[in-house]
């Protein structure tokens, strides 16, 4: 496999949830050999990195992203071999493999805490952020979790209060420690002499706190880690409890590990208001520090031309040295195909319009599974969710489990491929997903998956597409159109983000090149092109 230095800028990567990926031992429960055993099918599609989110042991409160132990895989996941073999396989098909590794917090169950619960007095006393009660009794400030609630929880056995942003059975880390810090980078370590090609960190900005413990002020606007008003973790500026300003220190250390290995890529996930994740996204990428910032502009409802153009302004999407990562959908919010969908539109010409352009847009793409078949958000009753967030908040909040349900491979199957018919999976795979499954849609002559595997093999064909420079073309309305150009090759590329069928000029050299399209036809009145409803089009030419 090249080791090409910069193989994130031109990539695309397919982020797994390994429990809804695919069952291979009849658990009902996605495993490390299931994703072995796809590698082929995602070697296919064109993807050049899959991103697998936690797969640690845990005691899965928060579905692995609450570690026991960073070093060793979950026993339902299968075991360390497992995951040697499935790197292996990955790089034989030229596809790298990204770790979600979960740094600012562990789980309660972990040795170090564990030790600290015995009493005042561990070894590991500093690893967590322990404080007494205030004066009078309480807690020591108005932090709040994400998950709702207090984000200190006291403990009887040694009469002070630990910090935890998510799960009270999720305790920080406490980063001011050089020894947390020098763990955190033996285990990148680990995971590097394996051969990983890199990590998704994880909430990168909770790492790090405010010693002094000072009080959050009151949010004029939400922040953009709470997803719903009765919530009251938006109605605080979360200045204290993380993006401390000495972050950036620890990420030095961290790249400096990485930069002992060839070619890898660290992706930091950044949860906050979004002005602050834009000002944190410019610090984080700084040379030295993280190669991405997974952004969550288009990880919010809007679908709109001006909403697009609003990023590019904003983020500076054009500027030399910006490069953002950019995805639709992913393992926390509700799935695009629901989310983008207007009222009376057709889901799958949504679903791929947004495909065309999260694959068209300058950064690295990021594809959730079934994002690639059009799959929506499954609605979920509540007896059926096992989610904490939204079993929390139900129902205005319904939490995550409805974009994480299972992997439909097969069409003829109750249980659509992803495990044996006989056996129950972890959450309930809908009939309609069914009819996307990934057999079936690759049999079809159009539709999501089809317009994906185009749009890969189209970006590998032309360089303009995945690293060229961005070119906004100065159009208001409904119809994105830019422009992607490195040395003399040209990518335009249109899009009709509406349920009106839009007239736009006929593109420069619009008879010759390369292109793709959909929804597109030339108007037969004068030299211009008809785009239908979320049309779009991809047309490469020499300048």
């Amino acid at each position: 496999m090249s080791a090409t230095k910069s193989w994130w800028k031109s990539g695309v990567i397919y982020q797994i949830y390994p429990r809804s990926f695919a069952d291979s031992t009849g658990s009902g429960t996605g495993d490390l050999q299931g994703i072995v055993n796809r590698l082929p099918y995602l070697a296919d599609l064109g993807v050049d990195a899959i991103w697998i989110s936690p797969f640690f042991k845990s005691p899965m409160d928060d579905f692995g992203y609450d570690v026991e132990d960073h070093r060793q895989v979950a026993p339902m996941f299968g075991c360390n071999e497992d995951f040697d073999v499935l790197l292996a396989r990955a790089h034989e098909l030229e596809i790298r493999v990204i770790m979600d590794l979960v740094l600012s917090h562990c789980a309660a169950s972990h040795p170090w805490f564990q030790s600290c619960l015995e009493g005042q007095g561990s070894p590991y006393d500093d690893a967590f952020i322990w404080v007494d009660p205030a004066p009078g009794g309480g807690p020591p400030n108005n932090w709040l979790s994400v998950f709702g609630g207090s984000a200190w929880t006291f403990h009887e056995g040694r009469q002070q209060y630990y910090l935890h942003n998510f799960l009270t059975s999720q305790p920080d880390l406490n980063y001011h420690s050089s020894m947390v810090r020098e763990e955190a980078l033996s285990i990148a370590r680990y995971w590097l002499d394996k051969g990983v090609d890199g990590f998704r960190l994880d909430a990168i900005n909770f790492c790090l706190h405010d010693p002094e413990l000072r009080d959050n002020p009151p949010a004029t606007d939400p922040d953009g880690q709470s997803v719903q008003l009765s919530n009251p973790y938006g109605t605080l500026l979360h200045v204290y409890d993380k993006n401390h300003p000495e972050m950036p220190g620890f990420l030095e250390e961290l790249r400096g590990v990485l930069d002992e290995y060839e070619g890898r890529v660290t992706l930091g996930e950044i949860g906050a208001s979004r002005q602050v994740s834009q000002s944190l996204m410019g610090e984080y990428t700084k040379p030295g520090r993280l190669n991405l910032c997974y952004s969550f502009d288009l990880l919010a409802a809007n679908f709109d031309a001006e909403h697009f153009r609003g990023i590019v302004n904003r983020l500076g999407v054009t500027n030399k040295d910006f490069w953002g990562c950019w995805a639709f959908s992913n393992h926390d919010v509700v799935r695009g195909a629901t989310r983008l969908t207007r009222p009376g539109d057709n889901h799958e010409e949504v679903a791929e319009a947004s495909l065309a352009l999260l694959l068209s847009f300058r950064g690295t793409p990021c594809i959730y599974q079934g994002e690639e078949l059009g799959l929506e958000e499954v609605e979920i009753p509540y007896e059926q969710l096992v989610d904490p967030y939204g079993i929390a908040f139900y129902p205005e909040f319904k939490g995550r489990d409805g974009c994480r349900t299972p992997m439909p491979w097969a069409h003829d199957s109750e249980n659509a491929g992803f495990c044996p018919d006989n056996v129950t999976p972890w959450l309930p795979i809908p009939p309609q997903h069914r009819d996307k499954a990934v057999d079936a849609s690759r049999e079809k002559k159009d539709g999501p998956y089809q317009v994906t595997k185009s749009i890969l093999a189209y970006r590998k064909r032309h360089q303009s597409l995945s690293i060229g420079e961005m070119v906004m073309e100065q159009k208001g309305g409904q119809v994105l159109s830019f422009q992607r150009i490195h040395g003399d090759e040209v990518t335009c590329c249109g899009f009709n983000l509406s349920s009106e069928p839009i007239e736009i000029p006929l593109p420069e050299g619009w008879e010759s090149g390369d292109k793709l399209e959909r929804g597109v036809s030339p108007s037969t009145e004068s030299a211009a092109l008809l785009l239908s409803p979320w049309a779009w089009y991809l047309h490469t030419h020499k300048k």
